[in-house]
């Protein structure tokens, strides 16, 4: 694996993740408005015209009905923001796409790592916006270069799907969201948390986190896990889902004041175009009103740490384009209403023996598994040539083991009845012909809002 980024990252990213689940419970949710509410609500909101000329040419929508909006954050530092530091202008490198289904029975979020190389296209210059020349360059330069305008377009020329809306928001909000709905529970892992940066301190096992403690645990980084940033990316997903479990549980939706604390907190903090009214939002939800936390996704678009440019991103192909067009036609929608898997794909550990008689393919079949969301332990050479790949598992890793097995093009398996240990062995033979491609979002690394972090 390619070197991690490790350079500093901006303490205000955690707005984005409140927010999130926040536009969740509002796009999804389960919520009814007051009619006086309403209107307080309606106010709250900032509206900012994007133009057909910002977006120049864009992609045909082809699932008609379904919607799918662009949530972006600003860390624009005038006002109540000057207290997290001061510098001039507007940035944002946190970007996802929310695409709610047409029969509003499922919504699935999509994060773009924010160090992505891709290729950008032409932005004319705006109102204090120098513009974006067509060239390859980090996924986040769009909105220093062009704005909001920009960044949409951008994402419906990578992604091929064409986007009906933006939410961007003010991250000030995010500790007021999180207070509006009485904390947000999570797990720590052991041996718990101390970060100076982040000003966190807290122990192992769960905690129903303040808006001030969901600050510090969103920003933390160095003290928990491998200290990368995608890895940071994971938690603060694992943290979105909790909240937006919250926001779309009894204890909320059946407190009138509770819900509106929440609502005026979510509208008080956004700016969206005009056509993303507080009334569509409105319908949108209750039209959804069915909707459970198993049928909100998270994914991340795939991705590898570059090769070439050491600390960067780059999108694994084929895998990222067969995503965008299945979110693009609406093919998820059916996995969308499974709720969630049994058995995450992070959590099935794969010991490879490569003993097809190619040096390199242990390599290469572990970095497309991990790329799938599999968890290698190691890769080895096997002591002699197999003919036939095979999946080797003990009874207590066999869910693990058809998951696995499903999605390999040619192998047999192996049930070893005296094993304890829920690790599966992958013995790549000389039939070996790599993975089947993917067809549903069970086939991409995700999972749902009923993630519990402390599983």
């Amino acid at each position: 694996m390619s070197a991690v980024d490790v350079r500093p990252v901006p303490k205000w990213r955690a707005w984005v993740w409140a927010f999130v689940a926040a536009a969740v419970g509002v796009l999804t949710g389960v919520v009814t408005f007051l009619v006086t509410g309403v209107v307080t609500l309606t106010s709250n909101v900032t509206r900012q015209v994007v133009t057909e000329a910002d977006l120049g040419p864009r992609p045909v929508k082809i699932a008609t009905e379904a919607m799918n909006v662009l949530l972006v954050g600003s860390d624009k530092r005038d006002g109540a923001n000057a207290r997290y530091g001061k510098f001039g202008g507007e940035r944002t490198d946190t970007i996802i796409l929310a695409h709610v289904s047409p029969k509003r029975d499922g919504a699935l979020l999509i994060s773009f790592p924010r160090d992505s190389l891709v290729e950008l296209p032409n932005c004319p210059a705006r109102a204090g916006f120098p513009g974006q020349r067509a060239h390859i360059g980090m996924i986040n330069e769009s909105f220093n270069s062009g704005g909001i305008g920009c960044t949409w377009k951008t994402i419906e020329s990578l992604t091929g799907i064409r986007i009906d809306h933006f939410v961007k928001v003010d991250f000030t909000g995010f500790k007021e969201m999180v207070n509006a709905l009485g904390g947000v529970p999570i797990c720590v892992p052991a041996p718990g948390i101390a970060d100076k940066k982040a000003l966190l301190t807290l122990s192992a096992g769960r905690h129903l986190l303040t808006g001030e403690q969901s600050l510090g645990y969103v920003r933390a980084r160095y003290s928990l896990g491998d200290g990368s940033d995608i890895g940071r990316i994971q938690r603060q997903q694992m943290f979105l889902a909790s909240m937006a479990k919250k926001a779309m549980s009894g204890e909320t939706l059946t407190d009138p004041a509770l819900l509106f604390d929440f609502l005026d907190a979510v509208t008080r903090s956004i700016t969206t175009d005009p056509e993303l009214s507080v009334g569509v939002m409105k319908d949108l939800a209750l039209s959804a009103k069915g909707i459970t936390a198993g049928q909100i996704r998270f994914v991340t678009a795939p991705w590898r740490y570059s090769l070439s440019s050491p600390g960067r991103v780059e999108w694994v192909q084929p895998q990222a384009d067969r995503l965008f067009k299945m979110v693009a036609s609406d093919a998820v929608a059916r996995d969308l209403t499974t709720g969630e898997q049994k058995i995450p794909k992070s959590q099935v550990h794969i010991i490879i023996q490569n003993a097809s008689g190619r040096a390199s393919l242990g390599s290469i079949a572990a970095a497309n598994l991990e790329q799938r969301g599999y968890h290698i332990v190691r890769v080895e050479q096997a002591p002699k040539f197999a003919a036939k790949t095979v999946v080797k598992y003990t009874p207590v890793g066999m869910a693990r083991a058809s998951r696995l097995f499903r999605e390999i093009q040619q192998s047999t398996t192996l049930r070893i009845e005296s094993g304890t240990t829920p690790r599966v062995v992958l013995v790549l033979g000389g039939d070996w012909q790599g993975l089947k491609p993917p067809k549903t979002l069970d086939d991409i690394d995700s999972f749902d809002a009923t993630h519990d972090t402390c599983g």
